[in-house]
């Protein structure tokens, strides 16, 4: 039966590269991140909650989100943050659970890679077969966060300090990705951790519709 893993990590740590290199080794990948951008575009019912809540001046001129001027709110304000989160996760969890689906029914035996980067603090792990947590030392993270986002070492300590900390990720995690090493280093990993994903498939037989629950203390 389809096997359904949930990936997450820290900011920076490198996350994207792994969801790929799933993908790369047959897994089905659904990114949430992909799909919020989706569900939020002009004339989409999120984009309607959105504008209501947060006005017309969070619209650019052709009528799409500003996500820059968004993500400044949200990141200084966290009941915006949370009201944000009310509007628009449920759309995405609705899209999530129907791509998976979907899958299932075009491939009943399927790997499907879901990366989430609020995995824990939604609650979406309870769901999962498998949680997959890729992490890199906190000093590389920040080196990584710096010079990818051009930004100051405060800010960017400020962002990773608003994520639950590593350490207490790992004890929701059942596998761990050290990301730290050579990039083929990660991907000997990878590799290793979707064997391990399709032999726990092949033994794991349980019949059901897939169903995603959210917990409320995602929007607390």
């Amino acid at each position: 039966m389809l096997l359904v893993a949930g990936l997450t990590g820290g900011i920076a740590s490198g996350k994207s590269t792994v969801s790929r290199m799933f993908r790369e080794a047959g897994a089905k990948l659904i990114d949430a991140d992909e799909i919020a951008r989706e569900v939020v575009k002009k004339g989409k019912p999120a984009w309607s909650k959105i504008k209501v809540h947060f006005g017309e001046e969070i619209l650019l001129p052709d009528g799409e989100i500003n996500r820059d001027l968004l993500g400044k709110i949200i990141f200084h304000d966290h009941s915006q943050k949370k009201e944000l989160n009310r509007i628009v996760h449920p759309f995405v969890f609705q899209k999530i659970e129907e791509n998976i689906i979907n899958t299932e029914s075009g491939n009943p035996n399927a790997i499907v890679i879901l990366d989430v980067p609020l995995l824990i603090e939604t609650g979406i792990y309870h769901n999962l077969s498998e949680i997959i947590l890729v992490y890199i030392p906190e000093n590389l993270q920040l080196e990584r966060l710096i010079a990818r986002d051009h930004i100051s070492e405060i800010d960017a300590k400020a962002r990773i300090c608003s994520q639950i900390p590593i350490d207490e990720k790992k004890q929701f995690a059942s596998i761990l990705i050290d990301n730290s090493k050579s990039y083929e280093k990660t991907k000997e990993k990878v590799l290793d951790v979707f064997q391990i994903l399709h032999e726990k498939e092949k033994a794991e037989k349980k019949p059901g519709r897939f169903h995603l629950s959210i917990s409320h203390e995602a929007f607390e």
